[in-house]
């Protein structure tokens, strides 16, 4: 979850991760972008050492490959889980949730299957408040419909920032973001980038006037 201050600007980010409950977060990613949307959600798991379940679907596995920490902040173990079906995806969430030693789980579906129905996600929404245990759900090449998510993300991949360094070298991951609907905090659009120096996810509203959110820490 992302760290923003309360003095932060109007149409901010939720609130800080440990002023509220661990909940559902979705995530939406544009054509092209599974891999962006991972690295967004991984970026804001944080460093802790907590061990993160990733599940995956069969198609969302061949699509985006499996996750890779490199450079994202992820320190923690990584427990991997390739499922064939969806639904086998939502029930392996649910019951991860339910391991309260888990510092987050991320599951990636793809394509709007009915199992990931309006009920099956209250359930995991509910059973991630009463563990403390973040959920984030990526939906590849799937539609908005009705969901108990409490934040909705739509991702899309930006061009790296520049590399200080090296030129001709890739430099900080970005990401466009679109907090499209959320329980906690306003909506917006930010430009989203990855600091690996200072590991921190730092926010830069997506308007003309150049209004900058401070740096927000990621945490699990």
């Amino acid at each position: 979850m992302l760290q923003i201050p309360a003095s932060s600007m109007p149409g901010s980010p939720p609130a800080r991760p440990r002023a509220r409950r661990a909940t559902l977060s979705e995530v939406f990613p544009a054509a092209g972008a599974e891999a962006a949307a991972a690295g967004f959600v991984m970026a804001q798991l944080g460093n802790g050492g907590g061990t993160v379940l990733w599940v995956q679907d069969r198609l969302a596995e061949r699509e985006s490959g499996r996750p890779c920490l490199a450079g994202l902040g992820l320190r923690g173990p990584l427990l991997l889980m390739a499922l064939s079906r969806p639904l086998d995806v939502m029930i392996a969430v649910e019951e991860g949730l339910r391991c309260k030693a888990l510092a987050a789980v991320v599951a990636e579906i793809r394509g709007n299957h009915p199992a990931v129905s309006f009920t099956a996600m209250k359930r995991l929404a509910l059973q991630a408040e009463a563990s403390a245990v973040p959920c984030w759900l990526i939906r590849q090449s799937a539609t908005v419909d009705l969901s108990a998510a409490r934040d909705r993300w739509r991702i899309a991949a930006l061009p790296s920032a520049a590399n200080p360094d090296d030129p001709r070298a890739p430099g900080d991951p970005r990401w466009r973001v679109d907090l499209f609907r959320s329980r906690d905090g306003r909506p917006g659009e930010w430009v989203a980038r990855h600091d690996r120096t200072a590991d921190r996810l730092d926010l830069v509203a997506a308007v003309p006037d150049g209004t900058v959110a401070e740096g927000a820490r990621g945490a699990g």
